[in-house]
């Protein structure tokens, strides 16, 4: 899948939204990728991890052994990408702040990950869900999310290798345009401010 027909997913299921957003980040925005809902339909959630899977080199894909995503909103493409590598997925949950595995989910010492997000801002929360699958003994291997809005700066420490890179404007809370100033703000994302 190429940009274009993985925007026009997004299109096609309404998840490309224009108003005033508030990031994972705090940062602002006057467009939002809503990947759950891209993700709602099964159909098209799984063609969407069939082709961020193919991102992934083929020598790096036949090494993983299990698929961890961050609750909530890498659970659905998690589950997807765990299918499409023929491999396990399990999420991370955060009850008290930081991540880790619950509900019986556990990696053997030395397991290799592959980290899978819907979306990735600034990457904070790719490290800490990182640094909870090495809490847990596993090795991540790589990175992949539906969007990089990082702009390619997220720095993940391993390789990453999103299905489209979307460089919509962001701004500092006290630094919007006017036009976006004078839309009340929402905050989409599963993240607490």
């Amino acid at each position: 899948m190429n940009e274009d027909e993985v925007l026009g997913e997004f299109r096609a299921a309404g998840a490309l939204l224009e108003g005033h957003f508030i990031l994972s980040s705090g940062k602002r925005s006057a467009n939002y990728l809503q990947c759950a809902r891209v993700l709602m339909n099964p159909e098209r959630a799984a063609n969407l991890a069939r082709a961020l899977a193919q991102r992934i080199p083929r020598e790096v894909r036949q090494e993983i052994e299990a698929v961890v995503s961050p609750a909530m909103g890498g659970v659905i493409i998690g589950h997807e990408m765990g299918r499409a590598l023929g491999v396990d997925a399990m999420f991370l949950e955060r009850p008290e702040g930081t991540f880790e595995l619950r509900r019986g989910f556990s990696l053997r010492k030395g397991a290799k990950v592959l980290m899978v997000e819907d979306v990735v801002t600034t990457g904070l929360s790719s490290r800490q869900a990182m640094d909870a699958v090495r809490a847990e003994g596993g090795i991540v291997l790589a990175e992949v999310a539906l969007v990089d809005r990082s702009a390619g700066e997220a720095d993940l420490g391993v390789p990453f290798y999103p299905l489209v890179q979307i460089n919509f404007p962001v701004y500092d809370p006290d630094a919007l345009p006017p036009e976006l100033a004078a839309i009340p703000a929402v905050k989409p994302g599963s993240r607490k401010a």
